[in-house]
């Protein structure tokens, strides 16, 4: 069946590729004929950026890109990964420095929001790195469950230039079997000791970490006791929800706090978020603190549910956000999406195709709030934020701006900055997904390129605190604002009598500032049409 599939596909890049040619050989914008796979991979994935890219007018021509001439290399996923960042580097960003939209300080020669999967199954969502195991945008996993950080704090006492500790462990893996649990700090990965030097040894851990069976040792969060597991990759389904409670704070009030791992599809996520506002509207809960320290997006409709729980019920049928693409797209030219067949959130193939009476107008792409259920009138919101909260995470805050006004605030580290989403485009045997629309919420604000700057920053990220610890800075911080309606000055979270300072073992900075090494995809997806 996957065969069949591809074979399909390649047959439409096909009769694109060269048909087309055939009416006019001397348009710069259009190939000449082939019958090399690859070839016509390459002059697909120019021709459907000319139409769909969200900078498309920035692309030169077809003769000065030359995308045949991506050849340098032997793996041919790497020269289409070469000729789509080469095509991400024409537009100028004019709020930053003039540089590309899409050009990422870290990984100059990465496209930023830009990127393609090698599928390696029929019509599967799959992350945006396949390099890296993870759970995937449909909840679920194929691995030993561990989502890992490095951790340093420059005291050159401990005679060692990092740890690696557990950021969260996913739910019903070998992992959570063995009760590792976030703050954990794994010491050797199958006899051999990390820790020694972050830049040469941070590749061959996550390699350890993709074999289908590895021994870990390392000591427990708090008490310092040793363990050793065995480990093994196998297929399970995860809640996209890491932790939820409700702190009762002075004079009763009530506060919800959830930890969410990934804007996963309606079937995985919708249920989850359900039970957890549920839980909050029994226990009175009136104001919120949201997680999304490591939440790198997915789905747009299941962030609009979110979005929907949390806002007041007074502001209903008002204006959510709105989606802009380009003008190509806005005034129905792109005539190529003829050849790209609808799918639904699994990636089946549906009815239709992403042309044929397809609004991508910006009235036809605005959602609005529609209030069923959750938090009536929630008072004060909080979001924690960190480098690996992008697209769908910042959607959800930035929808919510207008609306809650003084009483959201953002506590942690500045976020991934990725306003832009996608859907893919299926090109032989790949999925490409080219950064299509921004978002802009109701009052015309967007293009947070940047990421979101919070209103307290904590300046690391606690991994060595449980999630909804109030001894976490970030938890603390957002319940000071939440009681008091501002933040404490003191770097050091006050909670109970306890007094814990942002330089104890526990409190380290990260080593990959911008998580680079994040196993979570990061991404907005939404199919045209849907609404």
């Amino acid at each position: 069946m996957l065969k069949r599939v591809y074979a399909i596909a390649f047959i439409i890049i096909i009769g694109f590729a060269s048909c087309k040619k055939d009416k006019a050989t001397t348009d710069n914008n259009k190939p000449t004929p082939t019958t090399i796979r690859a070839e016509l991979t390459k002059d697909s994935i120019f021709l459907y950026a000319k139409q769909v890219y969200l900078w498309n007018d920035a692309i030169p021509d077809y003769s000065a890109v030359k995308p045949r001439n991506f050849n340098s290399s032997s793996n041919q996923l790497d020269n289409f990964n070469s000729l789509l960042f080469d095509i991400t580097q024409y537009s100028r960003n004019p709020n930053n420095g003039n540089r590309p939209y899409e050009y990422w300080d870290d990984y100059p020669n990465e496209p930023k929001f830009s990127y393609i999967e090698d599928l390696v199954a029929s019509g599967q969502i799959a992350i945006v790195n396949p390099k890296k195991s993870s759970v995937n945008l449909n909840g679920e996993g194929n691995d030993t469950g561990l989502n890992i950080g490095f951790y340093g704090n420059g005291n050159t006492a401990f005679r060692r230039d990092y740890f690696l500790i557990i950021r969260y462990v996913n739910e019903n893996s070998s992992a959570a079997d063995k009760k590792l649990n976030r703050g954990d700090t794994i010491l050797t990965i199958n006899g051999k000791t990390y820790g020694a030097n972050f830049d040469q040894e941070s590749d061959e851990v996550f390699d350890r970490l993709e074999l289908d069976n590895i021994i870990v040792t390392g000591k427990k969060r708090g008490t310092g006791t040793s363990f050793s597991f065995t480990l093994n990759k196998t297929k399970y389904t995860a809640s996209p929800i890491l932790k939820d409670t409700v702190f009762t704070e002075t004079g009763g009030k009530k506060v919800g706090y959830f930890a969410y791992a990934r804007f996963s599809d309606e079937t995985n996520s919708i249920p989850a978020l359900n039970a957890v506002f549920d839980k909050f509207n029994t226990a009175g809960v009136t104001d919120l603190i949201v997680d999304l320290r490591y939440n790198g997006g997915g789905f747009v409709s299941t962030a609009e549910h979110l979005v929907n729980l949390i806002i007041p019920t007074q502001h209903n049928g008002k204006k959510m956000f709105s989606e802009f693409f380009n003008s190509t797209m806005r005034e129905g030219k792109a005539t190529i999406l003829k050849n790209q067949p609808r799918r639904d959130q699994n990636g089946n193939i549906t009815r239709g195709n992403y042309f044929d009476n397809t609004d991508y107008s910006v009235a036809g792409n605005t959602t609005n709030i529609s209030k069923i259920s959750g938090l009536a009138n929630v008072n004060r919101v909080v979001f924690i934020t960190g480098p690996g909260t992008a697209s769908s995470s910042e959607l959800v805050i930035n929808s919510l701006k207008p609306y809650l006004g003084a009483n959201l605030k953002i506590v942690g580290e500045q976020s991934y900055g990725k306003p832009v989403g996608f859907f893919p485009i299926r090109i032989d045997k790949y999925d490409v997904y080219f950064s299509m629309f921004e978002t802009q919420n109701s009052l015309g604000q967007g293009a947070y390129y940047d990421g979101f700057v919070p209103d307290f920053n904590t300046g690391f990220d606690d991994a060595g605190k449980s999630f909804g610890d109030k001894n976490d800075l970030a938890v603390s911080q957002a319940i000071n604002f939440i009681k008091n309606g501002s933040f404490s000055s003191s770097n050091v979270a006050n909670t109970k009598g306890a007094s814990v300072s942002s330089t104890s073992t526990n409190n380290m900075k990260s080593l990959d500032p911008k998580d680079l090494f994040s196993r979570e995809f990061k991404g907005m997806i939404d199919y045209p049409g849907r609404r």
